[in-house]
């Protein structure tokens, strides 16, 4: 056997037509009508180039963890294609029981106030280009990117989860209650 790897795997995924890509040093640029992101595979052990209106990937190997590698590296692909054609959406509920909570998005963060009558806010990070609007009892998030609208999303849910006490009782806090594929107002 060979300890030479070989490139066993490799598939063309067309480049929509509203969306522009281009790859310098391992690292993908795509621009789209939404925006534009990149997306890093220095330690990704695939190939990548562009040919044409294709994005050519090949993996680097023979063994299943590397067939693995390969396909996540195609859906990520995919994933940021459709981001900056549609966006993604994740709706948030305010849940709270005596004290009212309010959200206010300030400098690029968001705030949290009168958490269970607390003085201080508590705040969360907003990632990348994502837009947090606050709509009654409804946080809407929206982005065109997929890792930084579930991020910002995830991270205000763990910055409002009850500590020390019986999470049974006291639901305060905000929570996902919708995904979508698409940036919806």
């Amino acid at each position: 056997m060979s300890t030479k790897t070989t490139e066993v795997h490799e598939v063309s995924i067309p480049i929509p037509d509203a969306v522009k890509a281009s790859v310098s040093h391992k690292i993908l640029h795509v621009q789209g009508p939404l925006g534009k992101t990149r997306k890093t595979f220095k330690k990704i052990p695939v190939d990548l180039q562009i040919e044409g209106k294709n994005v050519l990937l090949k993996s680097v190997g023979m063994r299943k963890r590397d067939y693995a590698i390969f396909k996540t590296s195609e859906s990520i692909i995919n994933t940021l294609f459709k981001g900056v054609q549609s966006g993604y959406t994740f709706k948030m509920k305010i849940v709270y029981a005596h004290f009212p909570i309010t959200v206010k998005v300030k400098d690029g963060s968001i705030h949290v106030e009168n958490f269970q009558g607390e003085r201080a806010a508590r705040v969360s990070r907003i990632f990348g280009e994502t837009k947090v609007v606050p709509k009654g009892d409804d946080v809407i998030i929206t982005g065109p990117v997929l890792t930084d609208v579930s991020q910002t999303a995830g991270a205000l849910q763990q910055n409002t989860k009850v500590k020390n006490k019986d999470h049974r009782v006291f639901l305060d806090g905000l929570y996902l209650f919708e995904k979508l594929d698409k940036i919806e107002k």
